[in-house]
């Protein structure tokens, strides 16, 4: 084999996105495949929360079966409850689809449906204060 027949080896693109939701954070990594997505290991049709499920379906369903159907989906999620996992699982398929496709037309349809699945929600808990148990929550006064 001559060093140039190794240089023109076929390329495989890989996309590597992140998507964040309060304190939740999903790592996806997006290759060409036959349309498999995994959460955690679990296939996303066997995911066990019926609106969690549909939730991270929508950058899928939005994008069409034609665009999907090319690639392979695997997802690690940590942190956060139920609903903040399904959105940032949503967040971080959205923007890798749209990296691996480079497509701006899909890139506009997922903003003008929910622009938090490109851009994010930038909310967070407030910290709590000192000498409190919670962040407003104050001592209850009793003389009057």
């Amino acid at each position: 084999m001559s060093a140039q027949a190794a240089q023109q080896k076929p390329t495989v693109r890989i996309v590597i996105a992140t998507g964040k939701r309060k304190t939740a954070i999903a790592r996806a990594v997006i290759k060409p495949g036959k349309g498999r997505v995994w959460i955690n290991g679990v296939p996303l049709e066997l995911w066990p929360i019926e609106m969690a499920r549909w939730k991270m379906m929508e950058p899928l369903l939005l994008a069409g079966k034609d665009i999907w159907s090319k690639v392979d989906i695997k997802v690690n999620v940590r942190g956060g409850g139920i609903m903040a996992q399904a959105d940032a699982v949503r967040m971080a398929i959205a923007r890798g689809l749209v990296e691996f496709t480079g497509s701006q037309e899909l890139r506009e349809i997922f903003e003008e449906y929910d622009r938090s699945m490109i851009a994010g929600d930038p909310r967070q808990t407030e910290p709590e204060k000192p000498m409190r148990r919670s962040a407003r929550r104050r001592w209850q006064k009793s003389y009057r």
